[in-house]
């Protein structure tokens, strides 16, 4: 009898665990029980996770052997400068996370279309690298697009990618022309994070999905009217640090009834721009504000209309506890907290 199939008979009449098998898997191959590849040799493939491959921290210039079956693959801090067009030829059916981060990769070193060729890809981090645009073309099987930490300055159309539903391309330096119209038709985009990059104006046709947009630390001084009248389940908003000032926003500008927390920190407002009654959380730190309306939190007051803020940061402005007018804790009744100067 084959000595793997005698093992694994042993396994089962002994009532062995789970845990029992991965130990005999330390012995024998485990390909012999159709469940693991064989790993690389300078990689680890952890027995309780054999369709992992660890590849991180081992000064490597280049993408190992990666054998068939890998469905997530790990080359973080490496000094890989480059990706040949086979070197997932083993994994095109069976990948589904690439973590590039923290080497030195470049657009034109990444040949062909290694990426399209991934046909279960789901995940595709590439922090802390060389890039100056985004990658592509892209499987539409992407659901988390990382490039941070590199320095994008031109993003390629991602249209087509039905299923991602996370981007961050914080800290790279993006300006307005380098965007353009590259998120249009991401339907099923919820995530996306712009900040720290090198813009003057909000994106054209970002998708309607959206949950979480950030946009902080910036230089936008504008924002079109009604711009995000459109997004109707938008919660999560951040604006801090860039120019915005009070002409540059239009009065309703974020009644978003969906809206939850609303960053705009580190500007230069000098009035409290209107936001909708649903709003939980509600930053103005180091602004220039002078004076507090209650009509920027309650249209109206009454038994069943009030604010919903729990959290309000007015500190750093020129706004103190004795300009906060009476009525203010009526509007305000469920807050636990307002920070002042």
């Amino acid at each position: 009898m084959n000595l793997g199939v005698f093992t694994l008979l042993w396994a089962l009449i002994s009532g062995a665990s789970s845990q029992d098998y991965y130990e005999y898997d330390q012995y024998f191959p485990l390909s012999m029980y159709g469940r693991s590849p064989i790993c690389a040799p300078e990689c680890n493939c952890p027995g309780n996770y054999p369709s992992a491959m660890y590849c991180d921290e081992l000064k490597l210039k280049s993408v190992p052997m990666v054998p068939p079956g890998i469905k997530y693959l790990y080359l973080r801090h490496n000094q890989i400068d480059h990706i040949n067009e086979k070197a997932f030829e083993n994994v095109t059916a069976d990948l589904q996370w690439l973590i590039l981060d923290h080497n030195l990769l470049e657009n034109s070193k990444i040949k062909g279309k290694i990426f399209s060729k991934l046909k279960q890809l789901k995940k595709l981090h590439i922090n802390y690298n060389n890039l100056t645009e985004s990658v592509g073309p892209l499987p539409k099987t992407l659901v988390d697009l990382q490039l941070t930490n590199n320095k994008i300055t031109k993003l390629g159309s991602l249209e087509g990618l039905v299923n991602l539903t996370f981007i961050h391309l914080q800290h790279n330096q993006l300006k307005d022309d380098g965007i353009s119209a590259a998120f249009k038709g991401l339907k099923s985009l919820e995530y996306l994070d712009l900040s720290f990059n090198q813009m003057t104006k909000l994106p054209s046709s970002l998708p309607t999905s959206l949950l979480t947009l950030y946009l902080d630390n910036n230089k936008i001084n504008n924002i079109p009217d009604e711009y995000f009248k459109g997004f109707k389940g938008l919660q999560y908003l951040r604006l801090s640090h860039n120019d915005l000032a009070d002409s540059g926003i239009p009065g309703n500008a974020f009644n978003v009834s969906s809206l939850l927390e609303l960053d705009l920190s580190y500007n230069k407002l000098k009035s409290i721009p209107t936001v909708n009654e649903n709003l939980e959380n509600y930053y103005l730190e180091v602004n220039k504000l002078e004076k507090f309306d209650v009509k920027s939190f309650c249209k109206i007051l009454g038994p069943l209309s009030y604010s919903k803020i729990k959290h309000l940061r007015l500190d750093g402005n020129n706004i103190s506890q004795t300009d906060l007018p009476p009525d203010m804790y009526e509007c305000l009744r469920v807050a636990n907290e307002i920070t002042l100067n």
